[in-house]
């Protein structure tokens, strides 16, 4: 039988799919994609992506050692700066690792830990975890119909 953390970092890695698939066909012309009247650009979604995955490492699951400088969430805005898809790849593949692994030590007792964040509120650590899932798929989508209908 599975643990818990065994059972959502399977169901996080696969819901990721719906992000990690299109990196894999990605051109740097598709970075600055947008589409009217939404001011981010694919790139800015993918930094944004890799940016919370990292804050959720740090103020979720309390991994103290991640410096994480989460442009897109202090700006709000799209600067204009993700123009580089090899540097992007290797942010969000660092923030993937970075969150599998303090998420792969948590024990089924974890959680049921209730945290606190200003973003969010007073969430168990299972109900902030549903939130980064859905988080990136929710961004996933928007990449998907940017690249598809964006200029």
């Amino acid at each position: 039988m599975k643990t818990k953390t065994q059972l959502l970092l399977e169901l996080w890695i696969e819901s990721r799919t719906r992000f990690t698939n299109q990196l894999a066909t990605l051109s740097e012309n598709d970075l600055t994609k947008k589409l009217d009247p939404s001011v981010n650009s694919v790139g800015f979604l993918i930094r944004h992506i890799g940016d919370v995955e990292l804050l959720f490492a740090k103020n979720v699951f309390g991994a103290t050692d991640v410096k994480v400088v989460a442009k897109t969430v202090i700006d709000k805005f799209d600067s204009g700066e993700w123009t580089n898809l090899e540097g992007l790849k290797q942010y969000v593949a660092t923030s993937y690792e970075t969150l599998k692994s303090i998420v792969e030590i948590q024990t089924d007792e974890d959680w049921e830990t209730e945290i606190t964040t200003k973003e969010f509120g007073a969430k168990t650590k299972a109900e902030a975890f549903g939130r980064i899932v859905s988080h990136t798929a929710y961004h996933a989508g928007q990449m998907a119909i940017i690249i598809k209908y964006g200029i």
